[in-house]
């Protein structure tokens, strides 16, 4: 975990500070919220890396708070100065975050750490314990159960704490993977691997929406999938259906005074 912790880490963090959610008010560690910054126009621009240039205003990661910095129109206060939130900036993170995890996908792909195809994520289940399985959210559901069924049989014990990503349709998975047609993967454990799933709990965490009423609440809930033979459950990531069709834009830079 701390080799995915120091992939995920921006440079110029500290790990061990906290900011301030403009929105509650909560302090977090920066992994918690999602940072936002002035274009020089002086429009609110996601910055995910925390690697663009100016003021920071911070955020939990969460749509509905991210909603209702806008309604309240908290980005003019945290900025000090006029700023143009756009009423799809929802959307526009929602998008960002999906293009992020997809990026992370690729890159433990050519770790060579990523089995695409029925036949060889069930040949590497028959070896070892997965770090995770990926299934299309368009994909057949008695593809999916077989393969559940296979971890199952084999690892019984992983098979619980085993989690089922099914945030990408099959066109999704075929550009982050460079092929054509996935619709089964599994990822082999490593640094890049556990990197990806902590950017598929970011975008959880961003969906499951609701505003942070304690300081230190980060996680949205776990739940189990009641379709996956022998009462298998996903122990890290809820389960969505679908995914993010939004179009992906790139972060713009920005030039503003430093946090």
């Amino acid at each position: 975990m701390a080799e995915a912790r120091k992939l995920m880490q921006d440079e110029g963090e500290d790990e061990g500070s906290q900011r301030t959610c403009v929105v509650t008010r909560a302090k977090l560690a920066p992994d918690e919220l999602l940072r936002f910054v002035l274009s020089p126009d002086g429009i609110v621009t996601p910055d995910l890396r925390r690697k663009l240039p100016g003021r920071g205003v911070w955020v939990e990661t969460s749509r509905d708070a991210l909603a209702e910095a806008i309604r309240r129109k908290a980005f003019a206060r945290g900025f000090k100065t006029p700023a143009n939130a756009p009423a799809d900036l929802p959307d526009l993170v929602e998008a960002l975050l999906v293009k992020d995890i997809l990026q992370s996908l690729a890159m433990a792909n050519k770790a060579g750490l990523v089995f695409a195809g029925a036949f060889k994520v069930e040949a590497e289940i028959a070896e070892k314990a997965p770090a995770a399985l990926i299934e299309a959210s368009d994909g057949s559901r008695d593809g999916a159960r077989k393969i559940a069924n296979a971890l199952m049989r084999h690892w019984p014990q992983e098979a619980a704490q085993t989690p089922r990503i099914e945030f990408f349709d099959s066109s999704q998975l075929d550009l982050a993977l460079g092929r054509a047609n996935v619709i089964h993967a599994a990822l082999r454990k490593g640094a890049a691997s556990e990197a990806f799933l902590a950017r598929c709990r970011r975008l959880a965490r961003y969906r499951a929406g609701g505003l942070t009423q304690a300081q230190g609440q980060s996680e949205p809930p776990v739940g189990a999938q009641g379709d996956v033979p022998g009462g298998v459950q996903d122990a890290a990531l809820e389960e969505f259906d679908g995914a993010s069709n939004a179009t992906i834009v790139e972060e713009s830079a920005a030039t503003r005074q430093e946090d």
